[in-house]
């Protein structure tokens, strides 16, 4: 992988001076540092104990007293790798899935001082409570799976026949999870459960 990325990165621009190593820490013992840090990537292994040593050097890199622009590279694209290689002094992190033409302008960008981190990821891997408001359901509150169930189609006004029919329960049921949801709710009918249930929705998303 190290000599394909060099040969596709030396193709789209000559005059880039592009060596190899495989490791941080091979890298610098190769003793190639220069007044201006060149652009150093790195590809973050999927093995845990690789992974470690390569987020301790990284890290030690950043700190260093002249950091060079550290370019995370890796086939992780969920939103905790992406914040952790920023986290450790990364200025850039590219995803193996994106193209070539991406990933050399990503470089560019850093080199010129710039940060890069793909959209995308953040889009589709941020955790699901950034995504949309918060709002509960029936399951989140104090019921069984099938009160939460019942608890939502009397939200809906739906009698106890066709909460029955759609839930395939006997109507019976039904009653008896209306009376013990009543209970939990210290609701005397079935209008006042509807009332209370809608006004705790109402609440948690103001």
């Amino acid at each position: 992988m190290r000599d394909c990325l060099s040969r596709c990165l030396r193709a789209m621009d000559p005059s880039l001076e592009v060596h190899t190593y495989s490791s941080l820490r091979a890298w610098q013992d190769a003793g190639l540092l220069t007044e201006e840090p060149p652009l150093v990537m790195a590809f973050r292994s999927a093995r845990k104990t690789a992974d470690e040593e390569m987020q301790r050097d990284i890290a030690a890199l950043a700190k260093s007293e002249n950091p060079p622009p550290i370019v995370v590279v890796s086939d992780a694209e969920d939103f905790e790798s992406i914040l952790g290689a920023l986290e450790m002094g990364a200025r850039g992190y590219i995803p193996t899935s994106v193209s070539l033409e991406v990933a050399f302008g990503a470089l560019g960008l850093v080199k010129a001082g710039g940060v890069f981190v793909p959209a995308s990821s953040l889009v589709q891997q941020r955790p699901a409570a950034a995504q949309a408001p918060v709002r509960p359901e029936a399951q989140d509150m104090p019921f069984t799976t099938r009160q939460a169930a019942v608890v939502n189609a009397l939200r809906q006004g739906k009698a106890n026949k066709i909460i029955a029919y759609e839930l395939n329960m006997c109507e019976s049921t039904v009653k008896v999870h209306v009376r013990n949801i009543m209970k939990k709710l210290k609701a005397r009918n079935r209008t006042e459960v509807a009332y209370k249930i809608s006004t705790l929705y109402s609440h948690a998303q103001l």
